[in-house]
């Protein structure tokens, strides 16, 4: 029925796409003033993908390829790869707006600004920057607006749902091969030929004689990433097939085990998981420091919010009184109990032990130019106004608090990678596509 109901749904919407094209044709075309048509190229649930659209975004990651010095596929091929991605990117923006997941223009500015900083440009000189690499600035908001849909609409329906248990933890930091091999890195690349659920035997000959293809051509000399853009069904695949650099605990199991056997440059066999077809480039490799020691501070502190009523000059003239008073000999934990509007002023304001980033870049400047047992100035941040006075400092070894924190996040990113591609793939699975290009 809901196959049926689509059917209907996207002739009607193709009837309609053609009508809006020939609204703004002339009643009589003339050969001197040719208004062309916008071709749909697929349709993707009850949207479209058009011919221009397509071009587009072929041109955008041609650029993006030849940047990277990367050959690019056949244009064919390319073509291919570019549509799939996004009907994929469609599937996944129609189920966003669905749920209800959107990106206002407020929300988009500040993201786009930040991204600007983090080049150390200010807005004009960085949409200067976009566009001098041939993008139109339009364009680049509306694909971070994109972007950052995806990203929330994979953390509701993917990452919220991933849990990293302690037996995880330690089954984790208990693996042989984990410690025999825990400084080494690997920055890998790789090809996936894609196995669909319940493949028929013949057809998943077919598939295996694609990965057989690839490694034929790598085998003579071709380029990896133009190889991986050619045959790769990652969503990596366009940019080259490039993973980054990742620990063993971060990688499948099948990627480790290969890139162990491998100097860097060197290409593996075709590797089989029930996800399809594999060939992993092993692109470096590199070591780790086993050991992380760090300096703490233990501090305390009396904090002053400001509000409608208590203004930032209030605030600082009551901790400038507070100081005075601690100068001439009364305790500092007293008059945190007595005035601190932080949680901590039942402790006497003590914050125990601090890492280098637990606190605001504000807070965490001041506090490491006193000496032991100095206090502060009132000094301010985004929490209001504040004395400090460091209580003592040590050289702390984190290596094992470090580890444990390390396989957490890296059996949530692996589980999060994992669920995320399942979900997108079946996502996929289920969206009505019809293709309309000419082959």
């Amino acid at each position: 029925m809901r196959r049926a109901m689509n059917s209907i749904c996207h002739k009607l919407l193709a009837v309609l796409a053609c009508a809006v094209c020939l609204q703004g044709l002339p009643s009589v075309a003339t050969a001197k003033d040719p208004t062309p048509l916008d071709r749909i190229v697929a349709v993707v649930n009850n949207g479209v993908i058009t011919e221009r659209e397509l071009a587009a975004k072929i041109e955008q990651v041609s650029r993006q390829l030849t940047r990277r010095n990367i050959t690019l596929p056949p244009p064919a091929t390319l073509s291919k790869q570019v549509l799939e991605r996004m009907i994929t990117e469609r599937a996944l923006l129609q189920h966003a707006e669905e749920i209800n997941i959107r990106v206002d223009s407020t929300q988009l500015d500040r993201a786009i600004t930040r991204i600007a900083q983090q080049n150390n440009m200010d807005l004009a000189a960085f949409q200067a920057s976009v566009e001098k690499e041939g993008t139109d600035f339009n364009e680049f908001r509306e694909q971070i607006r994109n972007e950052i849909i995806v990203a929330r609409l994979r953390e509701r329906e993917v990452d919220n749902r991933i849990s990293v248990t302690d037996a995880e933890i330690d089954n984790f930091l208990a693996n042989p091969a984990l410690k025999d091999n825990q400084q080494t890195e690997y920055l890998l690349a790789h090809i996936l030929i894609a196995t669909p659920e319940g493949l028929a035997p013949d057809r998943l000959q077919t598939i295996k004689a694609k990965a057989d293809k690839a490694l034929a051509e790598l085998k003579s000399g071709s380029d990896f990433a133009q190889v991986a853009a050619s045959y790769s069904d990652a969503k990596d695949a366009i940019e080259g097939g490039q993973i980054g650099w990742r620990g063993e605990g971060q990688l499948p199991s099948l990627y480790v085990d290969a890139a162990r056997t491998l100097k860097p440059g060197q290409v593996s066999g075709i590797l089989r998981s029930p996800n399809g077809f594999h060939i992993v480039k092993l692109l470096d490799l590199r070591g780790k420091n086993a050991t992380l020691v760090i300096r703490q501070t233990h501090a305390r502190h009396i904090l002053i919010k400001t509000n409608e009523v208590v203004t930032d000059q209030d605030a600082k003239n009551r901790l400038s009184q507070l100081k005075e008073r601690i100068d001439n000999g009364q305790d500092f934990a007293e008059l945190a109990k007595l005035h601190s509007d932080d949680l901590s002023a039942a402790k006497g304001g003590d914050l125990g032990w601090l890492n280098p980033g637990d606190t605001v870049p504000q807070f965490e400047r001041v506090m490491d130019g006193l000496k032991v047992g100095e206090v502060s100035e009132p000094i301010q941040s985004p929490f209001g106004w504040h004395l400090i006075q460091v209580l003592e400092r040590r050289d702390q070894d984190v290596t094992q608090e470090r580890k444990r924190l390390d396989a957490r996040r890296i059996i949530r990113e692996r589980k999060s990678d994992e669920a995320f591609e399942s979900w997108v793939r079946q996502l996929r699975d289920t969206a009505y596509v019809e293709y309309r290009t000419e082959d």
